[in-house]
């Protein structure tokens, strides 16, 4: 059974039937980890203790789950904190990830430096996305604004298939920022080899909660996903 993100709402109501958190006999953490990857197919990074008792939170190649201290039980979802606002408090879980493994591939990035740089936000893009060659086709604006743009990819389709075979080729290409514009263009993308990670930059997105492009990852780690003109994007980065 392979993991996807169509869990039923009803999954939400066991969290009802759950004993307390950390029992004696609750499963180690190397163990809740093998059950997921054993039974789910997921790659889990990293687990601790939830915002809810008796769960722990689980950062996989799939974003954050939830799975009970003693792995009988599963929820996919965000948890929110009526207290403060509706905070997500999953999406809040992620932001220090996020920044940290953006960085392991900073040098895999294509990117449209700003001259007079005052933000820089992390694209997961993707050759076949109308909004992503929107976003592109204003790369003047972004950077006009101060907004640096990096790019990473995320070929909707999956790894493998044309599209990423594509997008491996602008990552290969001898100018990649002129064969990414000529890309979002219409314009058909040159063959090209080399060892570029279009697989492993996908895997990251994954594990990062992106699930459509563009997405932007903001300075803080915080997700924005969809289209944002500049500025509208360069209020929010100003505002924080």
């Amino acid at each position: 059974m392979k993991f996807t993100l169509a869990f039923s709402v009803s999954a939400a109501l066991l969290v009802s039937t759950m004993t307390s958190a950390f029992a004696a006999d609750a499963p180690s953490a190397d163990v809740l980890k093998k059950k997921l990857s054993d039974t789910l197919g997921l790659e889990v990074a990293e687990l601790q203790p939830s915002p809810i008792a008796g769960m722990q939170q689980a950062l996989t190649d799939r974003g954050v789950i939830y799975i009970s201290d003693d792995g009988s039980k599963l929820i996919h979802g965000n948890i929110y904190d009526i207290d403060r606002g509706m905070l997500n408090l999953t999406d809040a879980a992620l932001a220090g990830p996020r920044k940290d493994m953006i960085k392991e591939f900073e040098d895999q990035m294509l990117v449209y430096k700003a001259k007079n740089e005052k933000h820089v936000i992390t694209v997961f893009t993707d050759i076949t996305c109308g909004y992503c060659r929107k976003l592109h086709n204003e790369m003047k604006d972004f950077n006009d604004a101060g907004i640096t743009v990096r790019y990473l990819a995320f070929p909707r389709q999956g790894v493998p298939s044309a599209n990423a075979e594509n997008m491996r080729s602008i990552w290969c290409a001898a100018d990649p920022l002129k064969a990414m514009t000529d890309a979002q263009n219409g314009k058909s993308v040159p063959v090209a080899k080399c060892d570029a990670d279009i697989a492993g930059q996908y895997r990251l997105g994954g594990t990062l909660g992106v699930s459509g492009t563009p997405a932007v990852v903001l300075e803080d780690g915080v997700l924005i996903p969809g289209y944002q003109p500049a500025e509208s994007l360069l209020r929010m980065l100003e505002a924080k």
